[in-house]
């Protein structure tokens, strides 16, 4: 189906202690969005909405300044840091009620913004989601790209379903974040969500650059951290794998002892710790990974159930326009 109405787009995108890059990509989004305006593809209203999470730098001034000088960007902030998830989500939450689609980017200034104008063009075909997914690597090191790599096979091994090399670039209609708004998990993993929502969705594939100014805020630890969070908030498929291991160790104690009890009156029994000691340690080694996996889900359901905010916004810039009213007609 195809759209008669020009949409409402805001990109979203979360912020960090960017002082460094964001004169350089504010206005390489800017361009961007004047460029889709110029084409007749988005409405003049359209927003370029920047997520300050908590940031201790000068970042929030640098969003103030720019939503000061031209009323298309504009800028939330959180009360404290939270985390790239969260951030996204409350731009997302934010731009809800006030656009017909936003696009989350990330403001670095790696992935190729070229790429929303085919973003648009499959939303404007019928498509209410659009996944931005890098078509190579060739800029990560090699440690990152094998471990990047590596995270994705692993996530959907684990029952994730997610789409493969990609992260949080993606276009989403307010239809989707409608629904979307539903979800009420604390421990967020956007791009494992995202999928369960269902709607029409199709993927365009880009470069990814190297980071134009700062460094990267995403290191293999906090890549681990969300790949935790990604499998035990959206998937039970460890702890099956925990009761088929144990089903297949109380196979093998079966056997052993069976063995055992054969064995001595047979009379081929022969004394030995150093055995005793490396069964015991790796079966103990076992519960205890166990019971660590198992923990993890219980403090997952333990944050669940205090029903906590996800995010908390102090501030907006005067730019941000108000809620839109539910117009019938649209």
């Amino acid at each position: 189906m195809s759209r008669e109405k020009t949409p409402v787009l805001y990109m979203v995108i979360p912020c960090y202690n960017e002082e460094e890059v964001l004169p350089i990509t504010s206005r390489l989004f800017l361009g961007k969005l004047q460029q889709l305006i110029a084409d007749g593809r988005i409405a003049e209203n359209s927003r370029i909405l920047f997520v300050d999470d908590g940031s201790k730098d000068s970042t929030w001034e640098l969003i103030t300044a720019f939503s000061q000088e031209d009323p298309h960007f504009a800028g939330i902030r959180q009360s404290r840091n939270r985390g790239h998830q969260n951030a996204v989500l409350a731009g997302l939450m934010e731009a809800k009620d006030r656009c017909d689609i936003t696009i989350s980017i990330d403001c670095d200034g790696q992935d190729d913004i070229n790429a929303m104008d085919e973003m648009v063009e499959a939303y404007l075909g019928g498509c209410e989601i659009v996944y931005g997914v890098r078509n190579n690597r060739d800029t990560d090191s090699f440690f990152k790209r094998t471990t990047a790599q590596g995270f994705y096979k692993f996530m959907n091994r684990m029952g994730v379903e997610s789409v493969y090399n990609h992260a949080d670039y993606r276009l989403v209609s307010s239809l989707v974040l409608q629904s979307f708004a539903e979800f009420k998990e604390v421990n967020l993993f956007l791009r494992g969500m995202f999928p369960l929502v269902g709607f029409k969705s199709t993927s365009v594939y880009y470069k990814r650059e190297e980071r134009l100014a700062g460094k990267s805020h995403y290191p293999l630890k906090k890549m681990i951290g969300l790949a935790v969070d990604g499998i035990t908030s959206l998937s039970v498929k460890p702890i099956r794998l925990i009761t088929g291991l144990g089903f297949l160790a109380s196979l093998l104690s079966l056997i052993g002892i069976i063995w055992s009890v054969v064995s001595y009156f047979l009379g081929k029994t022969i004394a030995g710790w150093a055995s005793l000691a490396c069964i015991v340690c790796f079966v103990g080694g076992l519960q205890m990974l166990f019971l660590g996996i198992i923990g993890e889900y219980i403090g997952k359901i333990y944050l669940e159930t205090k029903g906590r905010p996800r995010y908390i916004i102090s501030e907006r810039t005067r730019s941000l326009p108000p809620v839109k009213k539910n117009d019938p007609e649209t």
